[in-house]
């Protein structure tokens, strides 16, 4: 790191956390556990830096696009610290990483357009855009470096300054990207803060804090929201999904089982929009569920800084008993593990990649969001069957359907009740669209011009016409 000589936020000498390696379960490093009371100094400070970010949308647009420079040349310091605090292999730390820079390129270059309005009265109307001011993110610990970027490309775009708070679980590399972006950015425009609870709710209720955006659970969700509205701030919600994927009678099985496995499985299933159940013709249920088992079984499963690993550890202890809980109850009451099934004797909080069969339609692995490397796979015996049960949940983030007839998979994507569906893949999405849930899934929109325009509030003008 020595080429970037980053920056670390000032920290108050005190307190500070163990942070492990859920490869082993033990304590690697330490983060600091900054409290609730230093937040009024770091937001003060990131409303004075915002006095001067905002008046220069030129001067942003070049800070951000050295700050993608300086975050792609520290990759190799980076992807290594995400690996080991999050568990995934090293390719996708990478791969996070490639995308960190990405969506900072795409919002630097994205600036909002004055409007018109052509209302028919003898008056000159527009639009204008205004930052809001500090804004605040909370992130989880699933793609920390994606997600907090997602959060702070477009806030910075837009003209604002943020405080980031990441998971306890997921505080060192996130860190370590605020260091090396503030190499590129004036002071306090971008500032991380790391520590346990009540830290978040502190950030969420904070006064001068303008929006908060959020992705994690439900539960925190309506939590942070309820915080933030003391101070009536704006909030965007990322609050998890179920998502379906719906296997059509035509589909063919091995050309997409692959696709359909890693769909499910990437991150270790730790994906807010996986494919998290599957419903299979009849016909095809027998086949669909031997396909899946053989590349849960044959999928190499290690630590993430081990050469050839395709799935990681599951991230932390607590989460790690949630999959086994849902898995020893989804057996009890009568589903077959066709692979996997257990958690692995080794040390660490891995769980054997995982496939069931025979679910009962109301056990928690299918009804609630597993967030692990564990996939149930149910029969229907009509496509309308198949709707209403991928449909019949309080999500509604994502959803795919799988076909040959590309028509057919269409029509019946189009009637998921979900944010995004996709047809013979699943959680693709380009910088460039929106992202949003549906029901308990989501409030707000990110991604594309949605993302940038969220972080802004309309500022009208009126004057008369020339005489």
């Amino acid at each position: 790191m020595a080429a970037h000589q980053p920056r670390h936020v000032p920290v108050i000498p005190g307190k500070r956390f163990a942070v492990l390696d859920p490869a082993t379960g033990e304590t690697f490093d330490e983060a600091p556990d900054q409290q609730p009371d230093e937040l009024d100094a770091v937001v003060g400070r990131a409303h004075e830096a915002w006095r001067n970010w905002r008046a220069d949308p030129g001067a942003r647009t070049i800070a951000l696009l050295e700050a993608a420079d300086a975050v792609e040349a520290a990759g190799a310091d980076i992807a290594p610290l995400l690996t080991r605090e999050q568990g995934k292999p090293l390719a996708e730390s990478y791969k996070e990483i490639a995308r960190t820079a990405a969506r900072l390129r795409y919002f630097a270059e994205l600036a909002p357009q004055p409007q018109p309005i052509m209302d028919g009265r003898p008056v000159r109307s527009e639009i204008r855009w205004r930052p809001l001011g500090p804004v605040a993110a909370i992130i989880p610990w699933n793609f920390p470096l994606q997600l907090a970027s997602a959060k702070f490309a477009p806030a910075l775009a837009a003209g604002n300054t943020m405080v980031l708070k990441p998971s306890p679980y997921t505080p060192l590399a996130t860190r370590l990207l605020g260091s090396v972006i503030a190499t590129a950015l004036p002071e306090d425009v971008l500032t991380i803060v790391t520590g346990h609870e009540p830290l978040g709710a502190r950030l969420a209720s904070h006064p001068g804090i303008r929006h908060v955006t959020f992705t994690g659970s439900i539960p925190t969700g309506r939590a942070v929201a309820q915080g933030a509205a003391a101070s009536l701030a704006r909030v965007t919600l990322e609050l998890g999904g179920n998502d379906a994927a719906i296997l059509l009678e035509d589909v063919d099985v091995e050309r997409i089982a692959d696709r359909l496995f890693w769909a499910a499985f990437r991150n270790c299933g730790q994906v807010c929009m996986a494919v998290k159940r599957v419903y299979a013709p009849a016909r095809l249920y027998s086949p669909v569920v031997e396909a899946l088992a053989q590349r849960a079984k044959t999928a190499v499963v290690g630590a993430g800084l081990a050469p050839g690993t395709q799935l990681g550890p599951v991230n932390n202890a607590a989460q790690l008993a949630r999959v086994e809980d849902y898995t020893a109850q989804a057996l009890a009451d009568g589903a077959r593990a066709v692979a996997g099934g257990r958690r692995l004797d080794r040390p660490g909080y891995f769980f054997a990649p995982t496939i069931l069969a025979d679910v009962p339609v109301d056990s928690p692995v299918v009804t609630e969001e597993q967030f692990g490397p564990v996939l149930p796979v149910l029969p229907y015996g009509s496509v309308d069957e198949a709707v209403e049960a991928a449909n019949d949940t309080g999500f509604g983030l994502g959803g795919s359907v799988w076909g040959t007839d590309l028509d057919q998979a269409e029509e019946v994507a189009d009637r998921l009740e979900c944010g995004t569906a996709w047809i013979n893949h699943h959680a693709e999405l380009s910088l460039a669209q929106p992202f949003a849930g549906s029901k308990e899934s989501g409030v707000g929109v990110a991604g594309g011009s949605w993302g940038l325009y969220g972080n802004l509030r309309p500022f009208v003008v009126h004057r008369p016409q020339e005489a």
